[in-house]
């Protein structure tokens, strides 16, 4: 199989120590399959993309080595791809609309004795998976499939067997918005698939959407990739480094570079950026090679 992996950042903010973390972790791991490295804008989410945002990323990755091997794809321009995937799964009776608002989940859930907590994930009761009852659509989720079937097991590289209860974790999840934006889940899906995306190197927080993009993946007849989660940096209070937290913008170069070498456990090497890239991507090779026996 030919390897193709990729970094997909959101444009709503330059990259941080974190985020440039997660880029230099799947340029090794492509590198050191020799494989194919691409870079996708992912500013599906139009309102928290910062103006100039992207460019700044790119700006930023060349300084520190990190170049695409193919264009850039930005989601924002794939509108048409992901409208027809919908298409397919409303004809496959594998999607469907719905009315509900935020309150209304909440209220039938309370109703239920299911309390959301702040920053929990809503799971969707199913209220309008048999219909709208004349109400017009908000949104459109997938619909999931039996509970044994919901229940989707995957090995991570990093974090070995997973696996996650979907109908139960979140219920039917939204393909696409209230405000008419295409979610996440959906454009990963689909960009992953027309990139012929074969693994996936990125942060340990995206894991929690593994198994729902598992779930779409069948659902849309595509191949799974090779998922590889690697450790979050935290600030001094253990929470995340994000753009959110007030996280720094990296100045793209050799000390970025050695920073992020030093932070994936590797060894830094050489003189010039290139030397430092070169000896980490010989170090990763070896080590996922120990880590598969």
């Amino acid at each position: 199989m030919r390897y193709i992996g990729r970094f997909a950042p959101s444009p709503t903010g330059p990259l941080h120590a974190g985020s440039l973390l997660a880029a230099l972790a799947s340029w090794l791991d492509a590198r050191a399959q020799n494989g194919q490295w691409l870079v996708r804008i992912e500013d599906v989410d139009r309102p928290r993309c910062k103006p100039g945002a992207d460019r700044e990323i790119l700006r930023q990755l060349a300084g520190c080595g990190l170049i695409p091997d193919v264009p850039v794809l930005w989601q924002s321009q794939r509108g048409p791809a992901y409208q027809s995937a919908l298409d397919y799964l409303l004809a496959n009776d594998r999607a469907y609309a719905c009315a509900c608002s935020n309150s209304e989940i909440d209220q039938a859930l309370r109703s239920r004795g299911l309390v959301p907590r702040r920053g929990e994930e809503r799971v969707y009761p199913g209220t309008c998976s048999l219909g709208l009852r004349g109400r017009q659509p908000r949104a459109w989720r997938l619909r999931l499939p039996e509970a044994t079937e919901a229940l989707v097991h995957w090995d991570d590289r990093r974090l070995g067997a997973q696996a996650e209860q979907v109908d139960q974790a979140v219920g039917d999840f939204v393909l696409k918005r209230a405000d008419g934006l295409w979610a996440y889940q959906l454009a990963v899906v689909v960009d992953d698939a027309a990139q012929a995306v074969s693994h996936v190197v990125r942060g340990e927080d995206m894991a929690a959407s593994t198994a729902r993009q598992m779930l779409l993946q069948r659902a849309l007849g595509l191949s799974t990739p090779s998922y590889h989660h690697v450790a979050l940096l935290r600030d001094a209070e253990g929470r995340k480094l994000s753009k959110q937290n007030g996280a720094p913008s990296i100045v793209p170069g050799q000390a970025a570079v050695l920073d992020s070498i030093r932070m994936l456990g590797l060894t830094p090497i050489g003189r010039t950026l290139g030397e430092l890239l070169m000896h980490a991507k010989n170090q990763w090779r070896a080590a996922q090679h120990r880590a598969a026996k």
